[in-house]
């Protein structure tokens, strides 16, 4: 297990006392430092003391009885007070080891099941990636829940109507960005179809969803150069804890294009070191094996080697700070942001490494076709609007779209 770290004290933990050595183990194992760890143990002990003072046992510790024992501390004079998450981080682990008992459910409502049964058929039907599932739920629950939109419930579905999803639709819109309202669209569209598909609604309520005006991608989007996205890459020079984490990351963006859910996503298994391959998930549950450029292939394994954290997990990025877990895809464009600001540069976020790609191989003479296929893109439509920063190139390469006539 390693040396024991002591609690600071000479008072026993009492009723605690026998979980203090495998806690100990536990923090550790998530990456807590020794100091850290050191502070957790004493609080552990006041709180053991706390509990056979007031005469209770280990199994009586919960949720409810950590707000009375920062409360009775602060008025016995203690001046700091360690952070609600390290009493959760001590009740799961009791709760793991059986000391606690396990929290009781609480029977669902009747929207709980429907939007369990709703986020189902997104993942399991669609193949949606999580990111994209909890924005449609979220929106979901608003429309059937939210006082003074569409004033719904689970039980008059039936009488909804199609001003009823135009009102709701046009509240929704009007307080987020065209780009935004076009995914309320997409968002209720769906949901609408899923009730149908359950004979829960009268009629193709999904066609009463009006399109938000606009033209398609009118915009250009927000552009790095090659030079920018290099600076990027130098801004991981090994003076930061994080580096050999966040080269790898950026990395896997600008060379490989992929999104932050499919660098979030990786997992070790994914990677064929042999073959210098890469298996990417993508959107859809859609998966594509991807040649890996020798400088990302480096920096993964300067990372996965000497770097990432030791844990039974498959997945590749971890958090630097403990408890260490699996990154988010929030993360991803984090790292990005951070580079921007040490190189310089507009601070922009992970998907404008994908544009860049496309800009950049779009200035190489590569085809729009080809670039679909690396940035994997269904529809060629997609690809132009990644590869839309130089008009005059996209004019000169409108000719290899298939099937043109002009």
């Amino acid at each position: 297990m390693g040396e024991q770290i002591t609690t600071g004290t000479r008072r026993k933990p009492a009723v605690l006392g026998p979980f203090i050595q495998d806690f100990q183990a536990h923090v550790l194992s998530l990456g807590y430092t020794p100091g850290s760890t050191r502070g957790m143990l004493k609080v552990v002990g006041q709180l053991g003391r706390w509990l056979a003072d007031q005469h209770l046992q280990v199994a009586d510790f919960s949720e409810a009885l950590i707000e009375p024992f920062i409360h009775d501390r602060k008025a016995a004079g203690y001046r700091q007070v360690q952070h609600r998450r390290v009493f959760m981080l001590l009740l799961n682990f009791l709760r793991d080891q059986g000391a606690v008992p396990a929290i009781v459910d609480i029977p669902s409502s009747e929207l709980d099941i429907f939007m369990e049964l709703y986020r189902n058929w997104l993942v399991n039907t669609r193949g949606l990636a999580a990111t994209t599932v909890l924005r449609y739920v979220n929106l979901a629950r608003r429309f059937l829940t939210e006082p003074g939109s569409s004033g719904l419930s689970m039980i008059n579905l039936q009488a909804l109507r199609g001003g009823d999803v135009s009102d709701f639709l046009m509240a929704e819109v009007s307080r987020v960005s065209l780009g935004a309202a076009r995914g309320r669209v997409a968002e209720l569209r769906s949901l609408l179809r899923y009730l149908q598909s359950q004979d829960l609604v009268q009629g193709d309520l999904a066609a009463s969803v009006p399109s938000v005006a606009g033209w398609h991608a009118a915009g250009l989007p927000d552009s790095l150069s090659a030079a920018d996205v290099q600076k990027l890459l130098d801004s991981c020079d090994g003076t930061r804890k994080s580096d050999p984490r966040d080269g790898a990351i950026l990395a896997l963006l600008a060379r490989l294009g992929l999104r932050s859910v499919e660098v979030a996503g990786l997992l070790l298994d994914d990677i064929d070191w042999s073959a210098g391959e890469i298996w990417v998930r993508g959107k859809g549950r859609r998966g594509d094996r991807l040649p890996l450029p020798t400088d990302v292939g480096e920096a993964l394994v300067q990372y996965v080697m000497h770097h990432r954290p030791t844990t039974d997990a498959r997945q590749v990025f971890f958090t630097e700070r403990a408890p260490r877990k699996p990154i988010a895809p929030d993360l991803v464009s984090d790292v990005v942001r951070r580079a921007c600001r040490r190189s310089g540069l507009a601070v922009v976020g992970a998907h404008q490494l994908r544009h860049a790609l496309a800009t950049d191989l779009l200035a190489h003479d590569v085809s729009l076709l080809e670039i679909s296929q690396v940035l994997r893109h269904r529809d060629l439509a997609t690809t132009a609007v990644y590869a839309k920063v130089d008009l005059l190139s996209l004019r000169s390469v409108a000719a290899q779209w298939p099937g043109d006539q002009r």
